[in-house]
């Protein structure tokens, strides 16, 4: 773990604070869902003899969702809608088409656009200013029969009762009735996720009772009590938000996030002691069964939160580099004595203007007196690259590492020098560069090659590592084709013992 220091406390509490959604939100979240309610049981519905419950799901429920900073996104609340009804005497189909048909009734009525049914939810989209969108589920209960189900497989009966059977037209008896309906426990969910930190949880509540001189604990709603395990998870979220946010499809699923984090959790008192605990053990939590990974639903243990990695590995590849970089972020943030030190650390995947507003909460004047530098133009873009990855080693500089030289290679052609950030290279050629260190030998050498622009991205080739080469014939050398449009940079590093001993400035390199 990091060595700590107060400066990089205070920023981090003050980062999950900025990422976290006001209270206006959740209020106006459980308004909104109660207002369907409403409508389900007003005279007339096709539900209003059945007895049902709505109930919010997902980020919301858990308390970990994050504000959206880009003003494209919006909220999404998930909503179960959980009807007492005989499967053996209705369908997932007819649930669903009751369900919608009741919504496009309730959209009509409050002049918003038709509902869009998915596979398994509908979706409500209301005004642009209110920035959320709501996905209803249609379930039955079926606790009876999964408990049945888990005796018979010999599996824990933990949470087994709050099981409930969803709709879904991918499933094969969608129109047929049955009682093997999919199934999912979302309640079960919340009650082991608030169950991992209960003891903070209830400490932080009666807090803020004694503090509010309310009467009893129930009158402070549980959104308003925020744990140091719930502002982990957003920052996590965040940092995944950002490190994916040129490749959404490779990103890590929040179930995943949440669950490994809450599993990892073990009551820290503090925001920050908790997101560094956390990062040290998550991966403790995914197991390998006959050569799969798995990381078990706690309400569930049929369900394995990472089947999808199973066909798609690259996926498992993605978390586990995330990982790796989430840590090497947060560790190298957290020994910064200064602002300027934090912001620099953590703004590829942070982001530097949310960074900033977090600092501006407490430290504004020394934000001001710091000079947090912002780089010219191009470099500032690579230096916030999100796939730059961050150095993996400990960081003991004691040498000097320059590159000296950068050439244009062409068949026929005498090699010409070009300048870093200088007039473009051309597309198709190949570019040396030759870097000089006063490190005594033996020492390891890596490159980090970071590219921008359309066309590395649509290629998959933004890059970002770092990639170890061989020293040719006594020099620091290395040769790159110019592929892609766009400015690209590279770095030299020297690494001796497992310490980065020294590094070149980025180099820049503008292609036509």
């Amino acid at each position: 773990m990091a060595n700590l220091t107060k400066t990089a406390e205070d920023l981090i509490s003050d980062l999950a604070d900025t990422l976290d959604v006001p209270p206006s939100r959740y209020e106006s979240a459980e308004r909104s869902y109660k207002s369907v309610s409403d409508w389900l049981d007003r005279p007339g519905s096709r539900f209003a003899s059945t007895t049902f419950n709505v109930y919010i799901q997902g980020s919301f429920r858990l308390g970990t969702a994050i504000r959206p900073f880009d003003g494209r996104e919006d909220y999404d609340l998930d909503i179960v809608c959980e009807f007492s009804k005989n499967k053996l005497l209705t369908t997932q189909k007819k649930l669903f088409d009751d369900l919608g048909y009741e919504l496009g009734l309730y959209s009509d009525a409050h002049s918003m656009e038709t509902p869009a049914g998915w596979d398994r939810c509908w979706t409500l989209n209301y005004a642009d200013e209110a920035q959320f969108h709501m996905d209803l589920l249609p379930c039955v209960p079926d606790g009876q029969r999964q408990r049945r189900l888990r005796v018979e497989a010999s599996l824990s009966q933990a949470f087994v009762e709050k099981s409930v059977s969803i709709t879904d037209k991918q499933h094969p008896n969608y129109v047929r009735l049955t009682d093997d309906w999919p199934v999912s426990n979302p309640n079960g969910y919340a009650e082991w996720f608030y169950e991992r930190m209960k003891t903070t949880f209830e400490a932080k509540r009666r807090a803020m009772m004694l503090m509010e001189k309310r009467a009893s604990v129930a009158e402070i709603p549980a959104f308003r009590v925020k744990t140091p395990l719930q502002a982990a998870i957003q920052i996590l979220k965040h940092h995944r938000n950002v490190r994916f946010s040129e490749d959404a499809d490779g990103r890590p699923t929040s179930i995943v996030i949440s669950t490994l984090a809450a599993a990892a959790y073990q009551q820290e008192a503090n925001i920050t002691g908790a997101l560094l605990s956390i990062l040290t053990r998550m991966e403790d939590y995914i197991k390998v069964r006959n050569g799969q990974y798995w990381i078990p639903n706690p309400s569930d243990p049929r369900e394995n939160f990472a089947d999808a990695w199973k066909d798609e590995p690259k996926r498992k590849d993605a978390f586990y580099d995330w990982l790796e970089t989430v840590r090497a972020d947060f560790n190298t943030a957290a020994e910064q004595n200064d602002i300027e030190g934090f912001i620099e650390a953590l703004s590829p995947r942070i982001g530097r203007d949310i960074l900033e507003k977090a600092a501006r909460r407490r430290h504004r004047a020394l934000l001001e007196k710091s000079l947090v530098r912002k780089s010219a133009g191009a470099l500032q873009r690579i230096l916030d690259a999100p796939h730059r990855k961050p150095i993996i080693w400990p960081k003991v500089p004691y040498g000097a590492v320059n590159i000296v030289s950068a050439l244009v290679e062409r068949d026929g052609f005498r090699p010409t020098p070009f300048e870093s950030n200088g007039p473009a290279v051309p597309k198709n050629v190949k570019l040396k560069f030759v870097a000089e260190t006063d490190v005594l030998r033996p020492f390891k050498v890596y490159w980090q090659v970071v590219n921008t622009g359309v066309e590395a991205r649509n290629a998959n080739q933004l890059r970002g590592r770092f990639e170890e080469t061989a020293i040719e014939e006594g020099r620091l050398v290395r040769r790159e084709p110019t592929r892609f449009k766009g400015t690209h940079s590279i770095q030299c590093f020297i690494v001796k013992d497992g310490y980065c001993v020294g590094w070149s400035d980025p180099f820049l390199v503008n292609i036509a």
